[in-house]
């Protein structure tokens, strides 16, 4: 029996301790156990059947023997444990300390197992924001997150010029834009973005369907850049404007791009301006421009257009019906552009505002252009500034709208361009029939003239 026998080995006599032992080996023994050696053979620190400094379980009896023949600390709780359960329970034998022995140590480590129903389906909360995806994307292609993008990607409208993005920059930028619902109006001027990131550029616009302005000036697109982004406007139908200007664009660029107008019935805004377009890309704008039936304004300011493709953009303008607004300033259209403007105008009857400063146009050009403004019932806004179109070319825009009751002129502009004590006298005559007309030039001549004597 095991009650009692602590209690017992501590009272009775050597010679009754030594049977005790004698009857545990013996039942260490029948169990399978590992007995103890005899005393004419010392242990050694690493000999069979013993562990350094670990404690070993003997099954059944609940004991734990260090390396050292004591008994621990927690082998005598245990014991302790069964002793008052057994003179309380029904007084079982060996077996029943056994079972209950076996029963503690499968069930004192199941806190411990891992299982399968722990790993469960663990989803990470979705962020409307989009700003986690950014942060990642930002690891993906090893650039650092902009915190003003962070801070304003919810906005409506969102303005980050001179940032300095990078291709690999805009590249996430475009990763956490395709999803974006709240952006309308996107501005990334100037962050040299390059032909990699007008790309990504492009195909985050082929998803996005809310993203209406879009300006990506002065970011060296190229003809890559034109390419891809050519392709996006066949597909999106939200965006209504789109700034190209100062990308390094020259004649194949623009091809692209002509190539798409002819399709494209949403955009309503383009600026192609400080570009390197000319003559071979005018000869095909002009072609797209009579086919385009969505485009509002169009800007072509600061290329190289003339001569050839001049002609054709003048006679495209003419063929136009929806145009409302069209900036040819800084290129070199001279006479043979402005007479091709001049019979486009006696065509078209929606343009409202035209800015062909700085071309060259000599006064003869400025005299035949005017023929097209004595018939013309929709202009509203004219900007001939810095021609060397002289007085007499002046005097002429202004005897042609004189002679045009049904003008809708309100505006000239004929900065740097001086005029004579006629021009003064004709524009007084003029304001009594168009009395909101304004003109601007750049002075009188012969006004300090000394008296004659």
């Amino acid at each position: 029996m095991v009650v009692g026998k602590k209690l017992a080995k501590e009272s009775l006599l050597p010679s009754v301790l030594e049977d005790d032992d004698a009857e545990t080996e013996s039942e260490r023994a029948q169990l399978g156990g590992i007995g103890s050696r005899p005393p004419s053979r010392p242990r050694k620190a690493f000999s069979r059947g013993s562990v350094d400094r670990q404690t070993v379980i003997r099954s059944g009896s609940g004991r734990h023997s260090s390396p050292e023949g004591e008994v621990s600390v927690r082998s005598e709780r245990k014991e302790d444990e069964g002793e008052k359960e057994e003179e309380e329970g029904s007084g079982g034998g060996d077996g029943d300390t056994q079972e209950r022995g076996k029963e503690c140590v499968i069930t004192a480590s199941d806190e411990d197992y891992d299982t399968d129903l722990e790993l469960g389906d663990v989803r990470e909360a979705y962020d409307p924001t989009g700003q986690t995806q950014y942060r990642e994307a930002c690891r993906m292609f090893n650039v650092v997150p902009v915190s003003y993008f962070l801070k304003h990607m919810g906005n409506t409208e969102l303005t980050m010029m001179h940032h300095g993005l990078g291709p690999q920059g805009t590249k996430a930028l475009a990763v956490s834009l395709v999803t974006n619902t709240s952006l309308l109006k996107l501005n990334l001027r100037d962050n040299c973005m390059e032909g990699t990131g007008g790309a990504a550029m492009a195909e985050m616009l082929k998803e996005n369907c809310y993203i209406t302005e879009v300006d990506l000036g002065e970011n060296r697109l190229g003809e890559c850049g034109a390419q891809t982004l050519s392709s996006m406007l066949l597909e999106n139908t939200t965006l209504v404007s789109l700034n190209l200007s100062g990308n390094e664009l020259a004649d194949r660029a623009a091809q692209h791009l002509a190539q798409t107008l002819t399709s494209n019935t949403k955009l309503e805004t383009l600026d192609l301006s400080h570009n390197t377009i000319g003559d071979a890309a005018g000869q095909v704008l002009g072609h797209a421009i009579a086919e385009n039936t969505g485009l509002k304004s169009l800007s072509l300011a600061w290329n190289c257009i003339r001569g050839k493709g001049a002609v054709a953009l003048a006679k495209g303008l003419g063929a136009n019906i929806f145009l409302r607004t069209l900036d040819l300033s800084y290129n070199g259209l001279g006479k043979d552009g402005a007479v091709a403007l001049g019979e486009a105008l006696k065509d078209n009857n929606t343009l409202e505002d035209l800015n062909i400063s700085n071309n060259r146009i000599p006064p003869e050009g400025a005299i035949r252009f005017t023929m097209g403004l004595k018939v013309n019932k929709t202009i509203k806004k004219l900007n001939m500034g810095r021609n060397p179109i002289q007085t007499a070319g002046c005097y002429g825009v202004l005897k042609a709208i004189q002679g045009n009751p049904e003008s809708a002129m309100e505006c000239l502009d004929f900065s740097d361009i001086t005029v004579n004590q006629d021009f003064e006298d004709l524009y007084v005559a003029l304001t009594d029939i168009f009395p909101n007309i304004r003109v601007k030039h750049g002075g009188r001549i012969n006004t300090f003239r000394k008296p004659k004597a």
